[in-house]
């Protein structure tokens, strides 16, 4: 009995009309597609139809017919066509000693005669070992710079002015109508400032509404 050399690795594109494998590295997800291989039993169904359309009435014997025809030559034809694409395609690959993963040659150490995955290219390794490092290195650096010393973080912050409704970014007036963004009553009697809603004055009690 032939017995047929397989992969985990590919996938069957194969229709009714003909037989076709996409084979994809284990890394990376790239790889390679096998060529077009029309199904004899496709040619026959598709004559078996148009003659069914035309006859008519033979519409069932028909599709029995082509039944029967897919059963005797589809297995065999396309147990021959993935025996044709393996040996084909698999000398793109790479089949690793240590994990057995099948890998293309952008994944594979030659160097190493492994991929990539378990013997990874020490300068590669490197250039992103200092990409890394470097983007750390910068965060701290960040993290250890003053941005906020000439902002004023004290006094009440508004999105919003409080008279014309415009969108502000700091500052004590409003860049749109020029009226102050923070709105204190002033205490007519002791000339205290307080906040916009205080009924009465915090220093001495007068009553500012």
């Amino acid at each position: 009995m032939d017995i047929i050399e397989f992969t985990d690795n590919y996938e069957d594109l194969s229709t009714d009309t003909g037989f076709q494998f996409k084979f994809y590295c284990e890394r990376c997800g790239n790889g390679y597609m096998s060529e077009f291989r029309p199904s004899p039993a496709g040619r026959a169904t598709g004559l078996l139809r148009a003659a069914g359309g035309l006859l008519g009435g033979m519409t069932g014997k028909v599709g029995d017919t082509v039944y029967e025809i897919q059963r005797a030559i589809g297995g065999p034809a396309h147990d021959n066509a993935l025996k044709e694409a393996v040996g084909h395609i698999r000398k793109q690959f790479h089949q690793c000693s240590r994990c057995g993963e099948w890998m293309c040659d952008n994944c594979w150490n030659t160097e190493r005669s492994m991929c990539k995955q378990c013997a990874p290219e020490t300068h590669e390794e490197l250039a992103a070992m200092q990409a890394t490092a470097t983007v750390d290195q910068m965060r701290e650096r960040v993290a250890q710079t003053d941005y906020a010393s000439a902002i004023n973080v004290t006094d009440t912050a508004v999105a919003r002015c409080p008279h014309c409704g415009s969108k502000v970014s700091g500052g004590k007036f409003c860049n749109e109508c020029g009226k102050p963004l923070i709105a204190r009553g002033t205490c007519s009697r002791c000339g205290s400032e307080n906040s916009p809603d205080a009924r009465f004055c915090s220093e001495c009690g007068e009553r500012l509404v």
